[in-house]
């Protein structure tokens, strides 16, 4: 069964049928393919994966230098080198140069556990997403990790994917519809909009099944391609709930709670409750006591919509008066 299989080794599986059938796919790693699960294609794909040594800038320079020549090449290593690393090499060498250059980032936020403070990597999404013509994509679980493959290597410009490298709680049914650039509405409810990524959309799911018993509807939007965001459903979801919070595996400033800010302030202004990493580094530890210590569990969820709806209740000037004035 797929949902029992590691998200790397998903990954390499299709990443290898595509390979099959398309000689220009070529994948480059930084001396990681081991923990990157790259090892068999490795030696099935012995010229097209390439291994630059503990040189991350350089690989992604690669990487750059392959697509103008009409290679599709991928990037694939642990997400603070996929990021903070080669942060201008992205900027110029790949994105300015709209080079064709797949970047995938594993073991994000609280994910990379017993690799600590250093290696865990909460600010990937806003290190990234201010650089324009960059797509930032992160799948939940397996399923939808083997949809979006091809959708994402036939799309022409580069994308960065933030991968769960272990095995991911499943979420998506096979016969679920996927569209890479299109949030997808996994529970509909009328009080309030819970829009979610990566590991969080779990823990979201769980916070609406206690929020029904206290008599909270609860509608739960998978964010799954944080840029360019989907405007129009994050919209049409609060114009019904007139509230929502965020939940993600990554710092509140600059990921997907500052996204869905960004389109609220301008489109259609709500509150909002975001959780997520409250602005500090990682640290080292197991995911449960991780997700315990920075807050990414379904009650904590529960308590920002008990927030949220307070605020709405109350009506959002006088609430501003009240925290601000």
């Amino acid at each position: 069964m797929i949902q029992t299989m590691e998200m790397r080794q998903v990954f390499a599986e299709e990443l290898a049928k595509m390979m099959e059938q398309d000689e220009d796919i070529c994948v480059i790693n930084a001396d990681l393919a081991k923990a990157c699960g790259l090892t068999e294609l490795s030696k099935r794909f012995k010229d097209r994966v390439l291994n630059v040594g503990v040189a991350e800038q350089n690989m992604a320079s690669m990487a750059a230098g392959l697509a103008a020549y009409g290679f599709t090449p991928i990037i694939n290593t642990f997400t603070p080198f996929a990021t903070r690393r080669i942060c201008d090499q992205i900027a110029i060498s790949i994105s300015y140069a709209k080079s064709n250059v797949k970047i995938v980032g594993l073991d994000p936020g609280i994910s990379a556990q017993l690799n600590g403070g250093t290696h865990m990597s909460v600010e990937d999404i806003g290190v990234l997403r201010s650089i324009p013509d960059l797509m930032i994509f992160e799948p939940v679980d397996a399923v939808q990790l083997r949809k979006a493959l091809p959708q994402i290597m036939s799309y022409k410009g580069p994308v960065y994917m933030r991968l769960f490298r272990l095995v991911a709680h499943p979420v998506f049914k096979e016969t679920d519809p996927f569209e890479l650039t299109k949030a997808h509405i996994l529970r509909e409810g009328k009080d309030v909009s819970i829009f979610a990524s990566g590991i969080m959309v779990r823990e979201a799911m769980e916070a609406a099944d206690e929020l029904i018993k206290q008599g909270i509807d609860a509608e739960i939007i998978n964010l799954h391609t944080i840029k360019p965001i989907d405007t129009h459903a994050i919209v049409q979801s609060v114009q019904k709930t007139k509230a929502a919070v965020t939940a993600e595996n990554h710092n509140v400033i600059g990921g997907l709670g500052s996204a869905v800010c960004e389109v609220l302030g301008k489109c259609y202004a709500v509150p909002v409750e975001m959780v997520g990493i409250q602005d500090t580094f990682g640290e080292v530890g197991m995911m449960d006591y991780l997700s315990k210590r920075f807050g990414l569990k379904s009650h904590n969820i529960i308590e920002a919509v008990q927030e949220v709806m307070k605020r709405k209740k109350e009506g959002e000037s006088n609430e501003v008066i009240h925290r601000f004035g």
